[in-house]
């Protein structure tokens, strides 16, 4: 997928992507890969934004989506390295900005409630606003940073925390951690951990669980990884598990793979992530957060995948608990009730 001649012009009016040119010129040539309407938008959203800003864009799509190296791109189009970075950082920073409040905005309470809908309707978890997971993102060693960017795998990485809704869509991204960090120490570090804790997430009131007059909390669901919470569902230890605590584990499970499965089509979609990343953790940072927010774009105009199910996400089951960093995880009565409530509804009604 090359993206050929694209430029962000510093006219005053916006450019319109009109169907004829395009398909004429720079669609067939450069987006062939892209369905027509998911280009047209891209195209209306992003060119020519801003006064006076002006960047050619020779193969920013070819370096996310085939993770060709900056070097290999450099002598294809006989431009120097450095320029072909600073073409893609610059691209990816305008993507970032003018798509970010549109294709992952903070929910409010209102989209939180179309998410449970949408999880209780296709995956029978009800109050579930998302599932949250963290995904290792390969890249070179940063400069000075000794091992702290060495996982549990043994290669550097950089970790993206993300919370998918039940269309596997981005709702929520953190870029940043050391591989070093479990997903539990990232997610203790992390701002969502922060507003869930202090209330700034606008996380709808408890409801009634569906057919019942419990009254429950909203929820996101992680994996043992993640600390047991009041609006942070784990599963059950798996020592000494009776048959109504293992079914709600795999009720759990079976709902939170919508991360695992949003995680499986980014790596499959954008190949940059099949092998290091080859910049500084700032530019990885951002690139990661590009491809995200498209992740988001095409999963908004080309609709749901049939076959998304099948994507690999290259997880072993119960290898990244084995490294985890042992930090004081014991959950609150509270949030231990609220879990044996959900154990209970799901026990009394089975699928």
């Amino acid at each position: 997928m090359n993206i050929i001649k694209l430029k962000y012009c510093h006219e005053d009016t916006q450019t319109s992507a009109s169907a004829p040119d395009l398909k004429c010129g720079c669609f067939l040539s450069s987006f062939r890969y892209w369905s027509f309407k998911c280009f047209q938008r891209f195209f209306n959203v992003t060119s020519a934004r801003k006064k006076y800003f002006h960047v050619q864009i020779d193969n920013i799509n070819e370096c996310l989506a085939t993770g060709t190296s900056f070097r290999a791109l450099a002598f294809s189009f006989r431009m120097g390295k450095t320029t072909v970075a600073d073409i893609v950082y610059a691209t990816c920073s305008a993507i970032w900005q003018q798509l970010v409040e549109v294709r992952m905005a903070r929910p409010t309470q209102e989209d939180f409630k179309n998410i449970a809908n949408d999880y209780y309707r296709l995956w029978q978890f009800p109050m579930c606003l998302g599932s949250i997971d963290g995904k290792h993102c390969r890249m070179k060693c940063p400069a000075k940073s000794g091992s702290s960017f060495y996982n549990y795998k043994q290669y550097f990485s950089i970790i993206l925390q993300g919370v998918a809704d039940a269309n596997k869509r981005f709702i929520s991204i953190e870029v940043g951690g050391k591989g070093k960090q479990s997903d539990g120490g990232t997610f203790h570090y992390s701002t969502l951990n922060s507003l869930m804790e202090n209330g700034g997430l606008h996380i709808p009131p408890p409801d009634n669980l569906p057919g019942t007059t419990l009254e429950s909390p909203y929820v996101f669901l992680g994996d043992e990884a993640y600390p047991l919470k009041i609006h942070l569902m784990r599963p059950f230890p798996s020592r000494n598990l009776n048959d109504k605590n293992e079914y709600f584990n795999k009720r759990l499970s079976r709902a939170r793979k919508c991360i695992e499965c949003a995680f499986g089509i980014l790596y499959a979609k954008w190949r940059i992530f099949s092998k290091p990343i080859e910049t500084n953790v700032e530019h990885a940072c951002l690139i990661i957060k590009t491809a995200c927010l498209l992740h988001n774009v095409i999963r908004d105009l080309e609709g749901n995948d049939c076959n998304s199910q099948n994507y690999d996400t290259n997880l072993t089951p119960g290898a990244h608990y084995a490294d985890l960093n042992r930090r004081n995880n014991s959950s609150s009565q509270a949030a231990r009730n609220i879990r044996n409530q959900f154990a209970n509804y799901f026990w009394d009604r089975k699928i």
